[in-house]
């Protein structure tokens, strides 16, 4: 029996098809992977981090938007981020939820990392309680922390912290979740208040020996011909890694005002979390970036690129990879 001549042209066309079909399949299955290779569990989300949270703190005011935890409500939320870290995960989600919290794996389609994203269920209410995400690098060891007291307020310093989680293994991001006038007095100043969530998580971290490093805005006219004012806060713990970042900032051509060296203005010495990190022997780093390297462009790459220098090192230091 003889085949049309059709024939082999036919399995030929076949065969490219279904190469076409296998290949599609596997750049989806590698784009819901994490940098470890693990792939996420299905239906998980797909996010753009910067993205997400820009519409998060899109909504962020004074005079609205913040409401008084109660010392338990601190406790737990701090708590379950603890939790979290050492991978339990159905008891952190178990305390979260008591307290109105969520908590769910995202993939961040930038970096790829898979996240654990904790959040304020009351963010999207007419009267949001304003307490805050965290966001948890769930492919790679929690070795450090990047957070973000004054979101909107200091202008484009929550997208920083975005890039630096992004830069390195590791990370934990911790977000205030309200404008730093949006309560009564000084109420939502979580960078000077013991009594937030915010603090509460970060004392957490710090107690767990995660360095971390604090993003801050100034005024053009608060420290004139510098992009940065570097400090370690309260304590001397990270003052190498404070003179390590100084350095790497001023190789890529950015001002430093170094506040161990000189009078600098906005040294941060009052901060909380600087003082709780003091009192664990924790390195802490107090940077506040000028509206130049805040407004995104060349001068926030290489402050970025510098930061994850140091982030990069205690990633290492752990093990991290």
């Amino acid at each position: 029996m003889k085949f049309p001549r059709t024939r082999p042209t036919a399995i030929a066309a076949f065969l490219l098809v279904a190469g076409v079909l296998a290949g599609a399949l596997t750049l989806l299955s590698h784009g819901s992977r994490g940098l470890d290779g693990r792939p996420a569990p299905e239906g998980v989300a797909r996010i753009d981090l910067a993205r997400t949270v820009a519409d998060y703190t899109g909504r962020f005011g004074p005079g609205h938007g913040y409401r008084h935890p109660a010392r338990a409500d601190r406790a737990a939320v701090a708590r379950a981020v603890g939790l979290l870290l050492d991978g339990d995960r159905g008891e952190a989600e178990r305390l979260l939820a008591q307290r109105d919290f969520s908590l769910r794996t995202v993939v961040d389609r930038v970096s790829g990392r898979r996240l654990a994203e904790v959040a304020d269920r009351t963010d999207d209410a007419v009267a949001p309680r304003g307490w805050g995400r965290v966001y948890i690098d769930l492919d790679h060891r929690p070795s450090w922390s990047v957070q973000v007291p004054h979101p909107v307020f200091d202008r484009g310093t929550e997208q920083l912290g975005v890039r630096v989680l992004r830069g390195s293994p590791g990370g934990v991001l911790v977000i205030a979740g309200a404008h730093r006038k949006a309560g009564e007095g000084n109420s939502a100043d979580v960078a000077h208040r013991t009594d937030t969530v915010f603090s509460a998580v970060c004392a957490e971290l710090a107690r767990r020996a995660l360095p971390g490093v604090q993003v801050h805005g100034f005024a053009a006219s608060s420290a004139p011909g510098y992009d940065a004012v570097a400090s370690t806060g309260a304590g001397t713990v990270g003052r190498a890694d404070a003179r390590r970042l100084a350095d790497a900032l001023g190789a890529r051509g950015l001002s430093v005002c170094r506040a161990w060296a000189r009078a600098c203005p906005l040294e941060g010495t009052q901060n909380v979390q600087g003082h709780d990190a003091d009192a664990d022997h924790v390195p802490f780093l107090h940077v506040e970036w000028s509206p130049a390297v805040r407004a995104g462009g060349v001068r926030a790459d290489r402050a970025v690129a510098a930061v994850t220098e140091i982030t990069g090192g205690w990633a290492r230091s752990t093990g991290t990879t």
